[in-house]
């Protein structure tokens, strides 16, 4: 079996920028466009799903770092959405996680842990763009799936991207910060720089503090080195922010993200909708299954 973990929030923003203005000004537009994307998986055979959703975009990040994203700034018609998104997939029938203290990449990165685990699962796909997801990537096993650009990236996507292994990603992040989680990282550090270090050296503990000890080239290595050595306290905080939480009674097995046909409330909603044709659809799939 494949198990599919879909990141609600990036769905609904995907969904919500997507759509024409006109459109857009409906309360629930994005929200019967993530369902009827999360039908169109059910629809392809997708058979365990599970969809995450910061219903609270706060997090104990923002206890650890006052900067960290918030909800502060953004559009009040997505987050009036949060809460319906929920209610329609719950309706829908699929698992949802509505996170409030950890995040939505929290619970995938749960999810897909528990689930790489089972010798069922075939493989593990984690329909997300978001680069932090990109450290829960683990040979072909875990992917993530770029359902825009309709790309899937594994290991060696992540490598040809980010130019280090999955498990240094919240490494590369803390130096060079992340701009949509609101952390700068470390001054002078970029992409290329890092990238450069952490193929040869893994993880920021393990990169010595002088540049004469570093034994891979990097303009600047001196100034960077100096920068590291006096900043490790930071990077160790940055280091925090960027890992993503591994709780996996969040699952209690894998069998519980078997999809389970739709609710009585569906078909009202997409009578609100003018889409009655969905339930149609669905109910039309959950007979065959």
């Amino acid at each position: 079996m494949r198990v599919h973990l879909v990141d609600g929030t990036y769905e609904l923003f995907r969904h919500h920028f997507g759509l024409p203005a006109e459109i857009r000004a409906s309360p629930d537009a994005a929200v019967r466009s993530v369902v009827e994307g999360t039908v169109s998986l059910l629809e392809n055979g997708a058979t365990h799903i599970g969809v995450a959703t910061d219903h609270v975009v706060e997090s104990f990040r923002n206890e650890l770092w006052p900067d960290y994203k918030s909800s502060a700034g953004m559009d009040p018609a997505i987050l009036k959405q949060f809460g319906p998104l929920e209610e329609a997939l719950g309706e829908l029938g699929v698992t949802v996680w509505a996170m409030i203290d950890l995040e939505a990449d929290d619970a995938l990165a749960s999810a897909s842990t528990v689930a790489a685990e089972d010798e069922e699962v075939e493989q593990v796909c984690i329909l997300t763009a978001d680069k932090d997801l990109a450290q829960m990537v683990r040979g072909t096993r875990v992917v993530q799936v770029d359902r825009r650009r309709q790309r899937v990236i594994d290991h060696d996507g992540v490598v040809q991207k980010f130019g280090v292994e999955p498990e240094s990603i919240p490494d590369l992040l803390a130096l060079v910060g992340d701009q949509a989680d609101g952390f700068p990282g470390l001054p002078g550090w970029g992409m290329k720089s890092a990238a450069t270090v952490l193929a040869r050296y893994r993880h920021i503990a393990d990169i010595p503090d002088d540049a004469g000890d570093w034994d891979v080239e990097v303009r600047g290595a001196p100034r960077l080195a100096a920068t590291l050595r006096e900043s490790r306290e930071l990077a160790a905080l940055f280091l925090e922010l960027a890992t993503l939480r591994i709780r996996p009674s969040l699952v209690p097995t894998v069998e519980s993200l078997r999809w389970r046909g739709p609710g009585i409330g569906l078909a009202h909603l997409t009578e609100r909708w003018g889409a009655r044709e969905l339930t149609a659809r669905v109910e039309t799939l959950a007979s065959s299954r």
